[in-house]
């Protein structure tokens, strides 16, 4: 019964409003690499999914969008919500992945796994929604490129010691590659893959 009713619950109180502000959010955080958004719509999927995370589950998971998930969160009861609330189902293969979900403290798989698109259809990739632990007080990156006026410096911390090493892999790939979308309780940053990483 608990597990049922994790699944049943936690969808967006007003899910036409509440979805369009929330993709708004990551379109402009897309727009504005390293941007904080603060989530406002009330979501929440089962453990151990935080609040913004489960929030941008709902805006853009879909039918369409099959979704990878770690080890611990296909154990969970979340791939029943997502199914029940979205229509997504969830995919072993993360090559086959609109989505990839990576809880908090979990390891990062390597971005060549995922679908990074193709020249002629460079949007066909994965985007990884990722959670953290804080986005303060780890160690300061330093971000370029589109939608960024000069530098902007960022310490989120839960970002793994080779993660400058495969961004810049995935950068020089561009215009394929993957997108990230960056969590922490509320709120939300975005990386895209036209972004340059520095220490």
């Amino acid at each position: 019964m608990e597990e049922k009713n994790a699944i049943l619950h936690g969808g967006f109180d007003n899910p036409v409003f509440d979805s369009q502000s929330v993709f708004r959010a990551v379109m402009d955080g897309m727009a504005e690499p390293g941007t904080i958004r603060q989530i406002e719509a009330e979501t929440l999927a089962p453990e151990p999914v935080g609040p913004a995370m489960s929030a941008v589950l709902l805006a853009l998971a879909d039918a369409d969008t099959p979704v990878w998930l770690t080890s611990t969160l296909s154990a969970t009861a979340l791939k029943s919500w997502l199914s029940f609330h979205c229509g997504a189902k969830e995919t072993e293969e993360k090559a086959l992945a609109g989505f990839a979900v990576i809880e908090k403290n979990a390891a990062i798989p390597s971005f060549e796994l995922f679908a990074t698109g193709s020249q002629e259809y460079p949007d066909r990739s994965t985007t990884l929604i990722i959670e953290l632990p804080s986005f303060e007080g780890g160690e300061t990156i330093t971000l370029s490129g589109p939608g960024i006026s000069g530098t902007r410096a960022i310490a989120p911390q839960g970002l793994p010691p080779h993660f400058l090493a495969r961004w810049a892999g995935n950068r020089a790939s561009f215009p394929r590659g993957i997108d990230i979308i960056f969590t922490c309780g509320r709120q939300l940053f975005c990386l895209s893959r036209s972004t340059t990483i520095t220490a």
